[in-house]
Order: C-alpha cells, then sequence, then structure tokens
C-alpha cells in the first residue's frame, strides 16, 4: 500500500497503515509546490530583515532576542538538539511513525515555510523503516509535543538515536548509513517546523479511536454472553426500550446485544419460567445504556481527532497573503480533553463487565452455576483469581481515568504558562484499553465456561463461536488448570477480529 500525502491532508486509515504496517510514503507534487511557495516567503522575510518569531528570533521566553542572518542555521540545530531531552523507555514503534507521518501532513499543508527537502527527509525515514528512539517523557502538550518530535528531527541531522530491531538503541548518524541515507542541514524556520505539532498525542489518539472501536463492539459480544450464561432476559434490549431515551450509541449497543442472543436453547430454557427474577441486576440490564454512553463519548473523540487531522499545526505560520503569524494552535487542550474523556468512557465499560464476571462465579447469584466455575469447587478454586485479576485492572483503570488535561505546569520562564498534558493524556488512554482488552478477555472467558456448564442447552450462534473459538486453549471444565494461558488465549481472541468475523458470518453486522 502507498500513502500519498496531499496538501489537503490524509485520512486515519492512512496513519494507521504506515503506523501499523509498512505501507509506503509519497508526497504529492501540489503539496511540493505548496511547500516551495511558503517557503519562498520566509526567504523574503530574511532578505527583509524583518524580525519574525523562530525565523530572526530565539524561542519561548527568548522571542524577544534577536538572531543575527549567519547563526539562524545554527540556531535551528541548537533547537532540536536542546529539546531532544525526553527520558525513560521508547515509545512504541507505531506512535513514533504515525508521529512523523503526521509532521509531514502538516508541513506539506503549506504553511509552515520549510522546504520540501524537509518533509522528504521524514519521508525517507518512515519509507527506510528508521524509527527515532523516543523516550516516553518529556511532552507537556504545549507547545506541542516537543521533545518527542525533537527526538525525531535529531535523526534527521544525523543524531539522536534509532529504535534497533531487538528494542536496542543504534546512534542516528550509523541508522542512517546503514540505509544510505545522509544527515540534512536545517535552514531558518525549519527546526521550529519540525517541532511544533499535537502530532505525538493525536497519533495515539487515532489508533485509540480504531481500537475502541474494536472494543467496544466486543464488550457487547461478552455482555451478551455473559447475560445468556446468567439466565438472563433479553427483554431489556427490545428496541422500542431504546426508542424513548434517543441516545444512538445506547440504542446501538442494545440491538447488538437483543441479536446476540437469539436463536439460544439457553435462552429458550427459561423465558417463561415464571420464578426466574423479575429484573436482572444492573450489570446485566444496563449493559447498554453504559456501553452505549461509551459509543457516544468515542463519536465526539473521533470528531475532535478529525478535526485535528485537518489542522495547521504550527507556529508560527505563513499565510498565502505573505504574512508569518504566531498562533496557540499547537496547544493539545482539544486532543487533551478527548483523550481523557475516553479514558473515563472506556475505564467504565471494563468496570460493569467486571461485574458481570462477579456474578457468574458467585454461586448465589449466578442460577445454578457451580461456584467459580468450577464442577468441583473447594479442592478446585475455577476462576476464582481471574476475577481478582479483572478487579485489579479495574481499579488501576479508575487510577488511569483522572483526567491529566486539568494539570498544568508553567516552563518557560512563565512564557508557556498553561500547558495541555495532552500526551500524557493519550499516553494513558493506550494503557485503560489495553487493559480494557484484559477485562474483557476475563468475560470471555467466564461466560464460555458458563455456557460450557449449561450443557445439553446449546448456546447461541454467538455463543457457538466464542465455545469454537477458545475450544483448544480452554478445554471442557474439570479440574483447575494453569490458568494464565487461557487468559492469554482469551485476550487474543478479543484484541483479533476473527471472533467478530465469525459472529457476524451468523447474525449479521454488529452495530
Amino acid at each position: 500500500m502507498t500513502v500519498t500525502i496531499q496538501p489537503t491532508g490524509i485520512s486515519p486509515a492512512d496513519v494507521l497503515a504506515v503506523a501499523r504496517g509498512t505501507a509506503k510514503v509519497v508526497l504529492d507534487p501540489a503539496a511540493v509546490d505548496a511547500m516551495a511557495t511558503s517557503r519562498s516567503i520566509v526567504d523574503g522575510i530574511e532578505a527583509a530583515g524583518r524580525p519574525v518569531y523562530g525565523v530572526s528570533t530565539g524561542f519561548g521566553a527568548l522571542a524577544n532576542t534577536f538572531v543575527a542572518p549567519e547563526r539562524r542555521a545554527e540556531l535551528q540545530h541548537a533547537l532540536i538538539r536542546s529539546h531532544a531531552a525526553g527520558v525513560g523507555a521508547p515509545m512504541p514503534r507505531e506512535v513514533v511513525r504515525a508521529m512523523m507521518l503526521l509532521r509531514v501532513r502538516s508541513l506539506a499543508l503549506g504553511r509552515s515555510g520549510v522546504r520540501p527537502l524537509v518533509a522528504e527527509a521524514l519521508v525517507d525515514l518512515l519509507n527506510h523503516e528508521v524509527t527515532p528512539w523516543v523516550p516516553e517523557h518529556g511532552s507537556l502538550g504545549a507547545s506541542g509535543d516537543l521533545a518527542p518530535l525533537a527526538h525525531c528531527a535529531l535523526v534527521l541531522l544525523g543524531e539522536g538515536w534509532v529504535l534497533g530491531p531487538a528494542g536496542e538503541r543504534i546512534p542516528g548518524g550509523e541508522a542512517l548509513r546503514r540505509v544510505g541515507l545522509a544527515p540534512i542541514e536545517l535552514a531558518a524556520k525549519e527546526g521550529l517546523a519540525l517541532i511544533n505539532g499535537t502530532d505525538g498525542m493525536l497519533g495515539m489518539l487515532l489508533m485509540a479511536v480504531h481500537d475502541a472501536q474494536h472494543l467496544f463492539a466486543m464488550a457487547d459480544v461478552t455482555a451478551a454472553l455473559a447475560i445468556e450464561a446468567m439466565l438472563g432476559s433479553e427483554r431489556p434490549f427490545l428496541p422500542e426500550l431504546h426508542a424513548i431515551r434517543p441516545h444512538p450509541g445506547q440504542a446501538a449497543s442494545a440491538a447488538n446485544i437483543h441479536k446476540l442472543l437469539q436463536n439460544s436453547a439457553v435462552m429458550d430454557s427459561h423465558r417463561h419460567d415464571i420464578t426466574h427474577a423479575v429484573q436482572d441486576a444492573y450489570s446485566m440490564r444496563c449493559a447498554p445504556q453504559v456501553a452505549g454512553a461509551a459509543r457516544d463519548t468515542l463519536d465526539f473523540v473521533e470528531t475532535v481527532a478529525g478535526r485535528e487531522l485537518r489542522s495547521v499545526v504550527d507556529n508560527p505560520v505563513v499565510l498565502p497573503d505573505g504574512r508569518v503569524e504566531s498562533t496557540g494552535n499547537f496547544h493539545g487542550a482539544p486532543l487533551g480533553f478527548a483523550a481523557d474523556y475516553l479514558a473515563i468512557a472506556a475505564a467504565e465499560v471494563g468496570a460493569i463487565a467486571e461485574r458481570r464476571v462477579d456474578r457468574l462465579l458467585d454461586v448465589t447469584r449466578s442460577r445454578d452455576l457451580p461456584a467459580f466455575l468450577s464442577p468441583d469447587a473447594g479442592v478446585n478454586s475455577g476462576l476464582m483469581i481471574a476475577q481478582y485479576t479483572a478487579a485489579g485492572i479495574v481499579a488501576e483503570n479508575r487510577r488511569l481515568a483522572a483526567p491529566a488535561s486539568v494539570d498544568s505546569l508553567p516552563t518557560s520562564g512563565m512564557q508557556e504558562d498553561h500547558v495541555s498534558m495532552g500526551w500524557a493524556a493519550a499516553k494513558k488512554l493506550r494503557t485503560v484499553l489495553d487493559n480494557l482488552t484484559s477485562i474483557l478477555a476475563v468475560e470471555l472467558l467466564a461466560a464460555v465456561r458458563g455456557l460450557q456448564l449449561r450443557a445439553p442447552l446449546t448456546p447461541s450462534p454467538a455463543g457457538r463461536a466464542a465455545l469454537a473459538a477458545l475450544a483448544d486453549a480452554v478445554g471442557e471444565p474439570g479440574p483447575d488448570v494453569f490458568l494464565a494461558p487461557l487468559m492469554e488465549a482469551a485476550r487474543d481472541t478479543v484484541r483479533g477480529p476473527e471472533l467478530r468475523t465469525a459472529i457476524e458470518r451468523e447474525v449479521g453486522p454488529l452495530g
């Protein structure tokens, strides 16, 4: 696959193809022309000797310090070196690749005043799979992701570090030589344009949106399977009950769960039983209200990320009429708020799933299932400690759901006196979603075990697909086994597309 960067931008799918795959990147000729045009404006400013931030002045609190023409290239190189000040473990390859691609995207919009060769140098890194070593700590989310982007830009200069194939750290110059690339020299404004962006937090948010879309659908699957195993009712998911409270996410989630519970001998076994519970517990009956609210949150976050993907994020910006204006468009508040909001929603999707797991394992509430889903409880503990694991992860997600974006520490001599913490918000969102995968895996495992214990009753098509997906890993109910491999297999099943594809083949598309 090839992703072409045009002066109109790129799509979220393009970002995923480059970040998580090996798609090649090319610059559209129109984007090259747009960059050349904006660069000519910067060259004209230099020739005229006008004072312009980042072109002929220092940065941040040094914005009023004039820099002589003969030292302006030195200024840009010094900026990159001084700002590559991150510490900690390296960010994952996909985050760094997304960040580089998004910086190219912003430069290609023709408002940054850089020469095309600067964007082309970043494209070369992507196409040669040279991934800069970007430490996890360093960005405050304003002015954008300065330190992470500086670590990327430093490799263009033949300096810094690159992430090796085995996770080792390779000197940037050596990494360039290995693939036949040469360092570049920066001109006025170009160092600043390479680092003044929200690209790291945007890349993480775009990938989080994609992951959350899948996980929220899988949350409906695991909820339906757990409800089926607990002999719950399908009536709370009737469409007419959700039409009278018209939250779109709620309606979609309810429709999914209702669809997944059809054609089940397990459900048929108690549908007309007068001794059956009149009302199911909240964790069963209110599943669409919680998961649906998370879906609506996700829609908002997707809108914010889409707007940012169409934005020029730099400071200063070069306008077509020749003006170079200072902006605050690098501030990450829109992305920080969105990431925090989605983390809260995802944490709650996991929290209600863990409550269903607890009910499945509790002999007093699971409607005749054996304690902890073990046929021989006492000598055996069944899935008791799997629920402990889920509960511990729920607690961690609650801590991570505390918003990062309400925090701010002033920097740069009080010039940058309010920052977004958007990088931190997006980074912890990734952890929340990874944790949600594990919680849903525990629910899937418990639901499958519960459905196995309802035999000889035949479960729904979704239940049969889940049993088939985990058959080799889970086996039949019996004495205790080493549980961690079963949980890992369930986690792989939740994360991958195969189970959802198998279910949709039987019941039709899920909303």
